[in-house]
Order: C-alpha cells, then sequence, then structure tokens
C-alpha cells in the first residue's frame, strides 16, 4: 500500500513553485489563488528570497498550493489507489484533506492563508518561540518540558519533539536539557500549536464556517491522534483545532504502519517527512517529490505498491 504525504512549515525553498508552473492550467490555477489570498504566490514561489517565504503569513498558503500543484499533476498521470491513505504535517493537513476531498484545493489554499496570517498575528501578542529536542529519554523529555510550562508541540517520532511557550523558558530548557538531549532553537515567529494560538483558532473557525467539506475518498489521517477520519465535518474541526493542539506525527506514522503501508511519496516541497519514514518506518520505500522530473519515478512506485491494497 503507498501512501502520500504533504509537508508543513519549514519546508519552504526558494523558487519551490517555478518547476510545476510550465503548464498554462497551473499557471491560471496559481493566479486565482493569487487572487482568492491576495497573496503574489507566483512571485512568492519563484523569485523571492528565504527571507520572504519563511514568513508564516506568507509561507503557509505557499506550501499548500505547492503540494496541491505537483498533487493534480501527479493525478493527471495515474490514479491513486481509493485505499491509499493521505496524511499530512501541520499546515501540510490542508493538502491532505484536499487530496482526500474532504476540501476543494481552492478552499484548501484559502484556510492556509487565514491560517498563516493569523498564526502570525498571534505570534506579536507575547514573545515566545518552539525549540528542537532531539534524543533523550520521550518520559523524561516530556516531564522537563512540563516542569518549565512548555507545551511539546510537534512529536514527530524519530527522537524528535519540538518545545513551544515563553521564549524564558525555552532559554531555561537550553541551558540545562534533559539527559543526552540536544536543544535547538528554530527560526519561527512564536509557539505554534498551542494555547498561544487561540486567537489564530478563533479566526480559522469564522472562516470555516464558510467552508463545506465532504467525507473524504480515502483514509485521510489526522494529527491530533493519527486516527483515520471517516466524516467531512470532523475533519474540519480537527483543521481548525489543530492550531492550538500539538502535532502528533509519531502517532500519524504509527498508524501508517497499522494499515500496513510500504511505500510513501512526499508531495513538494518535499524532503522532511521522507526523512522521518526513513527512520521510523524502516524498509518503506520513500520519494520525496521535488520536480515534474520525479513524477515517472512516482507513477512507477504507485503501480509498484498498488498491489498490496487488493
Amino acid at each position: 500500500m503507498i501512501a502520500l504525504l504533504a509537508p508543513g512549515q519549514g519546508s519552504q525553498t526558494p523558487g519551490m513553485l517555478a518547476p510545476w508552473l510550465d503548464d498554462p492550467s497551473a499557471e491560471d490555477t496559481i493566479a486565482r489563488w493569487s487572487d482568492a489570498t491576495g497573496l503574489d504566490l507566483r512571485r512568492l514561489g519563484t523569485t523571492a528570497g528565504a527571507d520572504e517565504i519563511k514568513d508564516t503569513a506568507v509561507t503557509q498558503p505557499l506550501v499548500v498550493a505547492c503540494a496541491l500543484l505537483a498533487a493534480a499533476r501527479l493525478a493527471g498521470r495515474t490514479a491513486l489507489p481509493a485505499a491509499a491513505p493521505t496524511a499530512g504535517h501541520s499546515v501540510g493537513e490542508l493538502a491532505a484533506a484536499a487530496v482526500a476531498d474532504v476540501l476543494s484545493p481552492d478552499a484548501a489554499v484559502s484556510l492556509a492563508a487565514v491560517r498563516g496570517r493569523e498564526m502570525a498575528a498571534a505570534c506579536a501578542l507575547a514573545p515566545t518561540g518552539m525549540s528542537a529536542v532531539l534524543g533523550g529519554k520521550p518520559d523524561e523529555v516530556l516531564a522537563k518540558l512540563a516542569e518549565l510550562g512548555l507545551d511539546p508541540a510537534n512529536r514527530n517520532g524519530a527522537g524528535q519533539v519540538v518545545a513551544a511557550g515563553p521564549q524564558a523558558a525555552l532559554a531555561e530548557l537550553a541551558a540545562a536539557p534533559p539527559e543526552r538531549a540536544r536543544v535547538i532553537p528554530l527560526p519561527v515567529a512564536g509557539a505554534f500549536h498551542t494555547r498561544f494560538m487561540e486567537s489564530a483558532e478563533d479566526a480559522m473557525r469564522a472562516h470555516a464556517e464558510k467552508v463545506t467539506p465532504a467525507d473524504p475518498v480515502r483514509p485521510v489521517l489526522s494529527n491530533a491522534d493519527g486516527e483515520v477520519v471517516t466524516e467531512g465535518a470532523e475533519a474540519l474541526r480537527r483543521l481548525v483545532a489543530q492550531v492550538t493542539r500539538p502535532v502528533r506525527w509519531d502517532a500519524c506514522m504509527a498508524r501508517l504502519r497499522e494499515l500496513g503501508v510500504t511505500a510513501v511519496i512526499e508531495l513538494p516541497p518535499a524532503g522532511t517527512l521522507v526523512g522521518l519514514v526513513k527512520r521510523d518506518l524502516k524498509g518503506t520505500a520513500t520519494l520525496a517529490l521535488k520536480t515534474p522530473d520525479d513524477l515517472d519515478k512516482a507513477v512507477d512506485l504507485i503501480t509498484e505498491h498498488a498491489g498490496a491494497d487488493t
């Protein structure tokens, strides 16, 4: 069985849209999304520099747009088996929801723009941040975060936890990390996936009321707990709530294992999630779909692993 994964913020790279804009339909689509979001996504995804596209308000819709342009291209080449699950990391969940037909691509990009803009605004309300904690015993890492009043905002598996909360507490964590753990400050604007994002969640909820979700046409996994969500309304509710809740990517990978996934394709801007899969789901075939030049490999991988769906 094959799975399709969509990355989140932090995976962006300058020029990442450029390879996918080599046909008129993609140009038309990105122009429509630019109008809808009020962002020049074409320029941001082709000629803008790294500093400009790391802005949360820009990054989130740009990452989702890139993933969905590639997903459309892949769908034009081959049919993804109906049993093939999809999952996204953080804002990548919006792209995964569109791949599962819970949301239209237009709605997914629009929600990503609201999400990014409002999370950026929430970051300005208090001095917060995030730090990666690599290694250490999981129970000891989580206990240390609780002691400092920090949240495990991302539990990525493979010995990776991202701590989020007040800058002062993050400084304490860096000064006295858990045994055998390294603490690496992350270049983000605030404490995503924590209570500090409540205003962004409220704005997302208001926008989501204008969206009519559909029940998924394929298994779609939730960041909250790795569960397969079967109703569109519940999927949308979780997408909104996810803004203030931890990303349990470790649970998503455990679910992929339980579902019998033997191969994964990561949509662009790809690389991060296949790295986690390689470390946590050893033996699983992986492909980082970075440019249209990788489409033939993707089709071959789908063909090779489609038989496991029967």
